[in-house]
């Protein structure tokens, strides 16, 4: 199963929480579709994308395309590859571009899945953000998104300091009342060079509280089990038969393709990379030059890379699976890592499997460090 990620690198605002990569200039636009074009026909030959299960448009705010530019994209997509008969194709949407004309004509369109940023339903947490949308659009194009779609995911954001357990409770339960059927919880974090690290250094917004974060996740954990959701993947909920399977595909280490500025491309053996910057992938594709990097992963870069993902997934790491690829002695190293984990209630062995527990769960990525090849 292969999927392939296109990367939209266009925002109205920035975020000051946000440091993937983007462009508030939108000048470019009309240039970076075609790029994005003839890149994905230069690359429809790597044998290792000829059958796509899965197509998710992601960003940066895919939704400040037009249905048309969208459906462009698409149409170049299915003209160079073999897409499944069943693909999933998702889209991310921010709520403030989602209005009822918008939703019904991506109805219209191949698109099947929307992933709305809402993060909160709180106007002060929207504002703090530097979000471009109100808490009323986030509610009103929710109203009228799941009239016109069954599978929708949308983002919340907890672990804001100013954001009391009460209030994320009201999050969740805002978003049960519209029948969501994915969640998709990410603990705010600050990262380097971003403008929410700027302001904690000068003082203007309060430090990050881990434990307060710790409290938001544990009632996401309680709240999405009364309601039937599944914790399949330390930051993913869903009911049954709506897991993300673009992003399961991920955690499970099966090749995608990343198009567009700063994505990542991965075949099982090696990873590349676009050049994070707009105007240099434009021109370099405009001369038919792939504006990319790659690597050759060493052993350990693979088993690093499979234990931490899967950690984080409810199938965990496959015993047989470390054996069969990396040999006996690894598997055995790597269960003698694992037993100090075991007894301190982080980690279980089930299956031959070894899974996070309900307490290592919000450590998972921490956890995973610790089981690493050097």
């Amino acid at each position: 199963m292969s999927g392939i990620y296109i990367h939209i690198p266009f925002c109205k605002k920035a975020c000051h929480y946000c440091n993937f990569h983007f462009s508030t200039n939108q000048n470019s636009k009309s240039s970076f579709i075609k790029a994005v074009s003839r890149e994905l026909q230069l690359r429809s030959s790597e044998y290792e994308f000829k059958n796509v299960k899965t197509i998710y448009f992601g960003g940066g705010t895919p939704t400040v395309l037009t249905i048309s530019e969208l459906t462009n994209i698409l149409d170049v997509v299915y003209k160079f590859y073999n897409v499944s008969e069943t693909p999933e194709i998702t889209l991310e949407a921010n709520p403030d571009d989602l209005d009822l004309e918008k939703i019904v004509a991506l109805s219209k369109t191949k698109i099947n899945r929307l992933s709305i940023g809402i993060q909160s339903f709180h106007e002060t947490d929207l504002v703090a953000m530097n979000r471009a949308h109100s808490a009323d659009e986030a509610k009103i194009c929710l109203d009228i998104a799941t009239k016109y779609f069954d599978n929708i995911t949308i983002d919340l954001m907890f672990g804001m300091p100013t954001m009391s357990v009460d209030l994320w409770r009201e999050n969740l339960q805002t978003a049960f009342g519209f029948g969501i059927k994915h969640l998709s919880c990410y603990s705010m974090t600050v990262e380097p060079q971003t403008a929410l690290e700027h302001f904690i250094k000068k003082g203007s917004h309060p430090p990050l509280d881990d434990e307060l974060a710790a409290n938001h996740f544990k009632v996401i954990i309680e709240e999405t089990s009364k309601q039937g959701f599944i914790h399949y993947e330390t930051c993913s909920f869903g009911k049954s038969d709506y897991f993300s399977k673009h992003n399961t595909s991920y955690w499970q280490g099966k090749a995608y393709l990343g198009v567009g500025p700063s994505a990542h491309s991965f075949n099982g053996k090696k990873r590349s990379w676009n050049i994070s910057n707009n105007s240099k992938y434009i021109k370099s594709l405009e001369a038919s030059v792939l504006p990319s990097e790659s690597e050759i992963l060493s052993i350990e870069n693979t088993f690093n890379e499979y234990i931490m993902t899967g950690l984080r997934t409810m199938w965990g790491v496959s015993l047989q699976k470390i054996e069969t690829k990396y040999g006996l002695k690894i598997k055995e190293q790597l269960l003698e890592n694992a037993m100090e984990l075991v007894k301190s209630d982080f980690l279980v062995i089930e299956d031959q499997h070894i899974k996070v527990t309900i307490t290592g769960k919000f450590l998972s990525d921490g956890i995973a460090s610790k089981l690493f090849l050097i």
